[in-house]
């Protein structure tokens, strides 16, 4: 699927419409930017393109004590009052950029739609803290929702995790470390996850430029998070060099077709299977990497919300 002669062609009428429109509208590309200033730039953008937020019967900022005593920031999403399941979320955003907010709409839809609660995860951001801080930092907040979600009022005994991009680099590899605990875990939910230790699939050639994910910006987030390029190699960056995965949850994937990463992602969920893990694929077809995160113009960002919350109550009814 990665060696199209006009990659262009493959994609949706309306996704090509989007991708025109924020040519024309000119923006400094991010890699053009310091972080700080790419972080303002996302958050701007991030709700142009995305679905008007769902109204929750709860929405709660805390914090929780990471392992050097840092205080991270979560949201807690809950359609009702009734103790249920949870799904810990980690934004994407390549380690870089992505907060509680550019992801405050898609956390509120899939707890909505599965009916579940839902804690967003504020883990800290390179450059100020590189590898593998924001690794520590999701895998600190399972354990959180795991010990004290009985205080919190959800069911911590049918938890999840999931996440978007680098965020879904962070779910799969929590989902390893909670293997390693012996912690269970119904299912690792995850968006077009960054999987491989370099940019040289198939896919991160085809659609390396004119896809919005661009190879630019790949390297840009990726050389503010790495010490060096060995963290590269480090299965907590690279799940696809995790030395196994017997074992771990049931994985759901959502990729995108015009995507640098989904050729990683594809070899990813083999790589599940091949060690007998359960595994859902769902390709979307004709949109790019961020396409969840587009509702208002592309329908596959609605089939993939569903999609998605079809898998969590499935995972959370078993």
């Amino acid at each position: 699927m990665s060696h199209h002669r006009n990659p262009r062609a493959l994609l949706t009428p309306a996704m090509h419409h989007v991708l025109e429109r924020m040519g024309r509208a000119g923006q400094v590309p991010i890699h053009a930017l310091t972080p700080a200033q790419a972080r303002l730039a996302y958050e701007v953008g991030a709700s142009i393109l995305d679905i008007p937020a769902p109204k929750l019967h709860r929405v709660e900022s805390l914090t929780f004590t990471a392992r050097d005593g840092c205080e991270v920031p979560v949201r807690v999403y809950a359609p009702s009052d009734d103790v249920l399941p949870v799904l810990v979320y980690f934004h994407g955003g390549g380690f870089t950029i992505g907060s509680l907010a550019t992801h405050d709409t898609l956390c509120r839809t899939l707890s909505q739609l599965a009916h579940c609660a839902v804690v967003s995860v504020n883990y800290r951001l390179a450059p100020e803290h590189k590898f593998p801080t924001a690794h520590d930092d999701a895998w600190d907040a399972v354990q959180w929702v795991a010990k004290r979600g009985g205080s919190l009022g959800l069911d911590a005994s049918r938890l999840a995790v999931g996440g978007d991009s680098a965020g879904g680099t962070l779910a799969t590899a929590c989902a390893v470390q909670a293997r390693d605990a012996q912690l269970p875990l119904a299912l690792q939910l995850l968006f077009y996850p960054g999987c491989a230790a370099h940019q040289d699939t198939p896919s991160h050639k085809t659609f390396a430029r004119g896809f919005l994910l661009e190879e630019t910006h790949i390297t840009y987030f990726f050389n503010h998070y790495v010490h060096a390029a060995a963290d590269r190699d480090d299965w907590r960056f690279s799940p696809l060099n995790a030395p196994d995965v017997d074992g771990v949850a049931p994985a759901w994937f959502g990729l995108a077709e015009c995507d640098p990463l989904v050729d990683e992602g594809v070899m990813y969920a083999d790589k599940l299977r091949a060690s007998g893990v359960a595994v859902d694929l769902e390709i979307y077809r004709g949109v790019v990497h961020e396409f969840i995160k587009m509702g208002r113009a592309l329908p596959e960002a609605h089939r993939a919300h569903a999609d998605a919350a079809r898998a969590l109550k499935a995972a959370f009814s078993n």
